[in-house]
């Protein structure tokens, strides 16, 4: 199982949806729970962030390889899409 790098900053509305479509996700399939995520809130810890590509929140990744990266307007429904391909790729062996 991979770890998954997952950018986000307090008050970001996509930061809050895509939390609430993680616990719901986790919810359908309590085997997503495994998966480890590491939380980098970008305005605390900008010296990781810029390690990193990406322009928007939120941002996930598996190594630097980026899964998910948010976009302005997105619905609820692309980002579950996503967030579901991200426990899937983090689940692979």
């Amino acid at each position: 199982m991979k770890k998954v790098t997952y950018f986000h900053f307090e008050g970001c509305p996509y930061c809050r949806q895509c939390n609430e479509v993680i616990k719901e996700l986790i919810a359908e399939h309590p085997e997503y729970a495994k998966v480890e995520f590491e939380h980098i809130d970008e305005h605390e810890q900008p010296e990781i962030a810029d390690q990193y590509d990406y322009y928007a929140n939120p941002s996930m990744f598996i190594g630097k390889e980026k899964i998910y990266e948010s976009h302005l307007f997105e619905s609820k429904e692309e980002c579950r899409t996503h967030v579901e391909e991200v426990f899937r790729r983090a689940m692979e062996d």
